[in-house]
């Protein structure tokens, strides 16, 4: 089972880094254009950003629930938890990668 937390671990991890960059270039260019689609992408970025390093915080330093979802989590919900991150990942991914291009 540690291998489906650590994947869901990494891939928060990612999503955090991949939101912050966006949350970046996207107020970036919210500061220089000034219209609602960057405003919108910003406060999306910015949510999606929170919800990803509350849980990672949950993961990783919270005492409790971190033991907790260690230990008493059963195995197909860290599966299904680790896909629902990988998923975000690559979808951001590909979003980080059109933003750039």
């Amino acid at each position: 089972m540690s291998v489906w937390i650590d994947v869901a671990r990494l891939a928060t991890v990612v999503n955090v880094l991949l939101l912050a960059s966006l949350g970046y270039v996207w107020g970036r260019n919210y500061l220089a254009v000034r219209s609602k689609h960057t405003l919108g992408l910003l406060l999306f970025s910015t949510f999606l950003l929170a919800e990803n390093a509350l849980t990672l915080y949950y993961y990783v330093v919270d005492p409790d629930l971190s033991f907790w979802y260690s230990t008493q989590m059963p195995t197909v919900v860290w599966r299904v938890t680790m896909l629902l991150h990988v998923l975000q990942a690559v979808g951001l991914g590909f979003l980080a990668w059109v933003t750039w291009d």
